[in-house]
């Protein structure tokens, strides 16, 4: 039988143990190491650059977030002011306030028609001498309270003197 030479550091193998020993690679695991290394630490740098780069659109959207949370805030805000000044305008008090204004007065006892065609009720002509029917406290302290007088209302100390 012909001897192989032991291999240095290698025992000399027999068998199963042989065909294996073949299948490991010898003295290139440095060259084949390297490519590896600079993959992994390409996926490493790619991978930190992504995570940086989500974190960013993250931070964006957050921002975007809380500037749209404040003019909800804003815009809710001015719809339940107006509300309060439709509410306000649509009470009966203001209602009656604003058609007397206009120079209107309350209607007279009305009239109705009947299914057969007949007129039920007497009808009454409107009436400027007429009680109102609702009294706004609005229109009960003007009332009562005189007008305030031109000379007795204070005058602005930047109020124009003449011969200036």
């Amino acid at each position: 039988m012909t001897r192989k030479p032991e291999l240095k550091g290698r025992p000399e193998l027999r068998g199963r143990a042989a065909r294996l020993a073949h299948l490991l690679p010898t003295g290139r695991a440095q060259a084949a190491r390297t490519p590896f290394v600079l993959l992994v630490v390409l996926l490493l740098g790619g991978g930190l650059i992504g995570l940086l780069v989500l974190n960013s659109a993250l931070s964006e959207g957050a921002f975007r977030l809380d500037d749209l949370q404040r003019e909800t805030k804003e815009l809710t805000d001015e719809e339940q002011a107006l509300q309060r000044d439709i509410d306000a305008y649509s009470a009966p008090d203001a209602l009656q306030r604003r058609a007397r204004e206009l120079g209107m007065v309350p209607g007279g006892d009305p009239a109705f028609l009947g299914p057969d065609g007949k007129v039920k009720g007497v009808p009454s002509a409107a009436s400027a001498a007429r009680a109102p029917l609702v009294i706004a406290p609005e229109a009960l302290a003007t009332a009562t309270a005189p007008p305030p007088s031109p000379e007795s209302a204070p005058r602005s100390p930047h109020a124009s003197t003449p011969g200036r």
